[in-house]
């Protein structure tokens, strides 16, 4: 295996030459053969998405499919723009140059992607690693192998592999590919993970874009609508039964709305994801992605209940289809496990609060999150929170939906993250920006260096023009 990852890194570090000089119309012509390709496969995505996440077809599509034409599209339609040279303004030092920026293919990427979107995740970096020009070596994750194959077979289909290539297996084949020199590496997982490519990274230098996750907080305050709330919050917690990076982690709540968002979230998940007031329906609620996984989540709820937590809604779970209905969890002390680490479940923990301050410094005590979700109609409120928290991405009375718009950045801060992918974002991630100054000819050694008598002369000029 590792005789194979030399050769193809050594035919991609050769290839990535002839990338770089490739233009607009070519790249936009290697994404349309990519989404056409995807197209082709299409019902084997879907088979694959619910054999590892027992995804329904209408959630398979919205979240990741059609989420990834999408982006294919928005980027056939822009490229051209993103990859001209854009003009930089002049300075004293260079009064009579064109000064450009060009941005340039990083060369060879690595991609590693997870699980839980785990067609999406790979796909799009992957577009953006295309348009700027990139070769690349792919690594799906192996807990949701039906994907990867999936993956695998696209990637065969449509590229060479001296410019795109994709590795299955499990976490020995990431090691192995984490010791070459890649020009960059992306990667979506867990803030433990992204220490270790990190890390692994520096030890060639190399540049990393990380997409992580951590506690994604949500404040609801007085004014909020909580009918309005309760029903965002449940599809956003509960879509791929909680497994979303940018999922609300735990809502902050005035104690007096408390029941009343817990008989409104009630309400909404019955109405969703229930064939039944007791019967989740399988056919629209995704699984836990493993048995591992289905254990950690169940422990999460055992260890808050045996401190002192109340299952203020579901608790119940199904270990042999993997499946943990809907729940909520209120009275949470303060040591209870489930608040030190990110769910990615369907559990939601409720906190109360009296002044929206302590919010905000419950929020401020952990690390910054992916996301931030506040739900009110007090603006001043609203302006106060995003004023005094730090997170990726903020969306106001609603949720998830910042991750959708290709015109946004995408990205943590710190701990939940390290640069920004989608759209142009996206472009510049796999692109260095190449400073280029084109000078005059004009010799103007008299300015830069005058006679001796004329330096202070010259320095007051400065001073004013500056």
């Amino acid at each position: 295996m590792t005789q194979m990852f030399d050769s193809i890194f050594e035919a991609q570090q050769k290839h990535k030459y002839t990338l770089r000089n490739t233009n607009a119309a070519q790249r936009i012509q290697k994404l349309k053969s990519l989404k056409a390709t995807i197209e082709r496969n299409e019902h084997h995505i879907y088979d694959a998405l619910q054999s590892d996440l027992r995804k329904n077809q209408f959630e398979a599509a919205v979240t990741e499919v059609i989420f990834i034409y999408g982006e294919i599209d928005f980027a056939i339609k822009n490229l051209h723009r993103w990859m001209k040279p854009t003009r930089a303004g002049k300075s004293m030092a260079s009064l009579m140059a064109k000064n450009r920026i060009y941005y340039e293919p990083k060369g060879v990427c690595l991609i590693i992607s997870p699980w839980n979107y785990p067609f999406q995740l790979m796909m799009s970096p992957l577009l953006s690693a295309i348009a700027a020009g990139n070769c690349a070596i792919l690594k799906p994750s192996e807990l949701s192998p039906a994907t990867s194959k999936v993956i695998s077979k696209i990637i065969k289909e449509c590229f060479d592999e001296q410019e795109i290539c994709c590795f299955e297996g499990d976490v020995s084949v990431s090691t192995a590919l984490l010791k070459f020199p890649f020009d960059h590496i992306f990667f979506t997982g867990s803030p433990a993970i992204g220490k270790i490519v990190m890390e692994a990274a520096a030890k060639n230098l190399t540049s990393v874009t990380l997409e992580l996750g951590g506690k994604s907080p949500t404040i609801i305050d007085q004014q909020a609508n909580l009918k309005n709330a309760a029903e965002k919050i449940a599809w956003a917690k509960l879509i791929n039964a909680g497994q979303t990076c940018i999922a609300p982690d735990y809502v902050l709540i005035p104690k007096n709305r408390q029941e009343e968002f817990i008989r409104e979230y009630s309400n909404a998940t019955q109405r969703m994801f229930f064939k039944n007031p007791q019967e989740i329906n399988e056919d629209i609620y995704a699984k836990i992605i493993n048995q591992k996984h289905f254990k950690r989540i169940v422990a999460l709820i055992d260890d808050a209940r045996a401190k002192g937590a109340t299952i203020s809604l579901g608790g119940q779970h199904q270990e042999e289809v993997q499946t943990i209905n809907p729940t909520l969890l209120t009275e949470l002390p303060a040591n209870a496990n489930i608040m030190e680490e990110e769910i990615f479940g369907p559990v939601l923990p409720l906190i109360t609060y009296k002044l929206l301050d302590e919010a905000i410094e419950m929020v401020n005590s952990k690390s910054k999150p992916l996301a931030l979700y506040i739900f009110s109609d007090n603006g001043k409120n609203v302006r106060h929170i995003i004023k005094n928290t730090s997170a990726g991405g903020t969306c106001v009375n609603d949720v998830l939906i910042h991750i959708s718009n290709p015109k946004l950045p995408f990205g943590g801060v710190n701990s939940s993250g390290m640069g920004s992918c989608h759209g142009i974002f996206g472009f510049k991630s796999f692109s260095h920006e190449r400073t280029v100054v084109f000078q005059s000819a004009m010799n103007m050694s008299s300015m830069i260096y005058p006679p001796y008598d004329r330096k202070s002369w010259v320095l007051k000029l400065l001073k004013k023009i500056m």
